[in-house]
């Protein structure tokens, strides 16, 4: 390809110069313009160079040239394909527990987005296969070789559930157009995507789901509730106020009250869990049940106070259920994604307006919630997150997974494991 650079369907007259320079913006779209999957685009670059050299440096402002007509519309062309391949890649768990994607993009693009993952997903491995190129990473390592058919990538794994719920709860049923819809994505990555296998039931369901949106006004809604009150320059103590009154989801109707996060306002060190459980919902204070209670010995055991420090969840009311047993007791039940999505304002708006130095993320749910819906505490745990929450963010389980351990000493040594991780938040925090 690099020799057509210098071919063209007309005589073009070479420079005399000895040296030359072009605007910035050129550059730019030069460089995207190159990973367009067609040969003439090396015919259409010189010929923008050489007049930009020779002819017209005012050549780029000049959009109905048919040179740089076209120059504009590879590059558009290659961005977008780049956006799409962000967008659409969803990786598969192998049998040797590696991540593996398959796509097609439409053009050369592989090894200019690649990066973008092994940023992302820095702690997998993982690699991403297509017809041209193939990206591999080792969590060191940025890899390339030759392109693959499908038939190397997996056709399935457990995540497809939880990217299929994912996607239900972000469904926005009010902006359905199907015309965009088809446009922003696809239909040749949509069996790469588990949840386009839901698009056609979530689309019959638009109508009953525009209906029940419209009976929640969108100005109680927490973003809104968020953006308000840090607009007027409210602290944490007017957020909890705020959030006592919170109607964004169904949750306000049977939790006792809100549960707003707890602690100094100068704090290091923010520990966030999933929901407030039976006693914190009674008490309107986070992490004060028996979680909390052993959180708190193992926070004394490592010589912090647990008064030094900030709980929080990301859902702020208790999510229940009856005891099958009957009487008063009531059972935990994991937060929906629609719940989660919805309260997370309220989380994020607290660690914006603490600015902790460390954020310890306690369990499955603040960890999907804040770094990803692929996160797993089982793959994280322990390891500092790339993350724009804090200077330095961790993933550990949360306390309730070591009450219910059978084994007492197998629990023994899980909450041994646990000190250790937070005496490596306590060092992080100075």
């Amino acid at each position: 390809d690099e020799g057509l650079l210098f071919s063209s369907d007309q005589d073009l007259k070479s420079t005399k110069k000895s040296g030359f320079t072009v605007p910035k913006q050129f550059v730019k779209l030069a460089v995207r313009a190159s990973l367009y999957r067609d040969s003439q685009k090396w015919d259409v670059l010189y010929r923008v160079l050489w007049r930009l050299v020779n002819e017209k440096r005012e050549l780029l402002s000049l959009r109905t040239d048919p040179d740089v007509s076209r120059l504009h519309l590879m590059e558009g062309e290659v961005r977008r394909d780049c956006h799409k391949m962000k967008a659409f890649v969803r990786f598969r768990r192998d049998d040797l527990d590696n991540y593996v994607a398959w796509h097609e993009p439409s053009h050369l693009i592989v090894k200019a987005v690649s990066p973008f993952f092994a940023r992302r997903f820095n702690t997998m491995n993982w690699a991403i296969l297509t017809p041209d190129c193939c990206a591999y990473w080792n969590q060191d390592e940025l890899r390339f070789g030759p392109g693959l058919s499908r038939a190397h990538a997996p056709d399935f794994d457990e995540l497809e559930e939880l990217w299929k719920t994912y996607y239900a709860n972000i469904f926005n049923p009010a902006r359905v157009k199907i015309s965009a819809m088809v446009s922003e994505m696809p239909k040749k990555y949509w069996h790469t995507m588990p949840e386009t296998a839901i698009i056609q039931e979530l689309l019959m369901e638009a109508p009953q789901r525009v209906e029940r949106m419209l009976e929640t006004p969108t100005q109680d809604l927490p973003v809104h509730l968020v953006r308000e009150t840090l607009n007027q320059g409210g602290g944490l103590a007017a957020l909890s106020e705020r959030a006592s009154s919170c109607r964004g989801c169904d949750l306000c109707q049977s939790a006792t009250q809100t549960v707003f996060g707890a602690g100094p306002e100068a704090v290091q060190i923010v520990f966030v869990g999933e929901q407030p459980g039976d006693h914190e919902d009674r008490q309107g204070r986070p992490f004060v049940g028996p979680a909390g209670q052993l959180l708190r010995r193992c926070l004394h055991r490592i010589n912090l106070n647990p008064e030094s420090v900030y709980f929080t969840n990301v859902v702020k009311h208790f999510r229940w259920e009856p005891s099958p047993s009957g009487g008063k007791r009531r059972l935990h039940k994991r937060a929906t994604w629609r719940q989660i999505e919805t309260c997370r304002p309220w989380v994020e708006a607290e660690l914006q307006l603490l600015k902790p130095r460390v954020v310890v993320l306690l369990g499955a749910t603040a960890l999907q919630a804040l770094i990803g819906p692929e996160s797993r505490v089982s793959e994280l745990r322990g390891r500092l997150l790339d993350s724009e929450l804090a200077p330095h963010v961790m993933a550990t389980v949360h306390p309730s997974s070591l009450l219910r351990m059978k084994d007492s000493r197998q629990q023994q040594l899980e909450i041994d494991r646990f000190c250790r991780e937070l005496q490596v938040a306590m060092d992080l925090a100075g």
